[in-house]
């Protein structure tokens, strides 16, 4: 990891990775795992770690949030191991609401089709999806949020990010993640997640010890196999605040990478909350108006 990574950018980090923490989806074809197997813990350290610790660490981190709301543009290149790229671009609005933290998403393709999703992360995290040609926005079941966006390796599963919630984890203990030093964190699936994509048997998230920024998060399948990797590659300092600039997804069975690279920011900023709203979906907004926005 970069020296530039060596700020603290838990706020915006977190933010980006309810929206655009990016292609982390089920593998497809993958052999089911025997019942009941789940991933054991790899303590990193001497002994097994203070789980009262760990917990107390993981519920700190889960209470970070951004001051005030947040704009950003970005674009979304995916890199298949053979075949041509893609690059999507997109524009996001996010907020801490008394419910949880939302995103709304917009995601346009090549050919200039759109889809939008607003999705709220937390203790009972929700996705509503709209695409042009919707009268209202869809409620998105379980079984819908591990089905790949047309034409994309990303879920709204991925984009989500719902395992820095779930209940059930193990505290691995503080160890060096891509050079730096990091808590290590196991995140087992709810029962209703692991009926929905059983391939899926556990996340593992790594913390900057000193920053609290998330730094990497691997979706782990069975025999202990990395099914995709999220890792973050570069910050940006806008008006005097860290934020994330770039972040790459690996998906281990295809070898395709995702890279997100935000190309533009907007701190500090104060939304309506009806633009958080799933009936908002189907409604237009304009970026924030005036110099609110820096475009690089």
């Amino acid at each position: 990891m970069s020296a530039s990574l060596r700020t603290p950018a838990a706020r915006l980090w977190r933010a980006f990775f309810l929206l655009a923490g990016l292609a982390l989806g089920a593998v497809a074809g993958l052999a089911q795992p025997a019942k009941n197997y789940r991933p054991m813990p790899n303590y990193v350290q001497f002994g097994v770690p203070d789980q009262a610790e760990g917990r107390r660490l993981m519920e700190d981190f889960r209470h970070l949030g951004i001051s005030g709301d947040y704009y950003l543009e970005f674009r979304l290149r995916m890199m298949p191991h053979r075949g041509h790229e893609t690059v999507y671009t997109g524009r996001l609005w996010g907020g801490r609401r008394p419910e949880g933290a939302y995103t709304r998403l917009e995601l346009k393709e090549p050919g200039g089709a759109e889809l939008r999703l607003l999705i709220l992360n937390g203790p009972n995290p929700q996705i509503w999806s709209w695409r042009p040609g919707l009268l209202e926005a869809e409620h998105l079941g379980l079984a819908d949020l591990f089905k790949p966006i047309p034409g994309t390796v990303l879920t709204p599963f991925d984009l989500q990010m719902p395992y820095l919630y779930w209940k059930e984890f193990t505290y691995e203990g503080l160890a060096k993640v891509r050079g730096r030093p990091a808590y290590n964190f196991l995140m087992y699936p709810p029962v209703d997640v692991a009926k929905a994509d059983p391939a899926l048997l556990g996340v593992r998230v790594s913390i900057d010890s000193e920053y609290k920024a998330m730094v990497e998060s691997k979706l782990i399948g069975a025999d202990d196999r990395t099914l995709k990797r999220l890792s973050l590659q570069e910050l940006k300092k806008v008006r005097g605040q860290w934020i994330v600039k770039m972040v790459e997804v690996r998906d281990e069975a295809s070898r395709a990478t995702t890279r997100f690279s935000v190309t533009g920011a907007g701190l500090g900023l104060s939304f309506a909350g009806a633009l958080f709203s799933p009936g908002a979906l189907s409604t237009d907004i304009a970026p924030p108006s005036g110099d609110s926005v820096d475009r690089f």
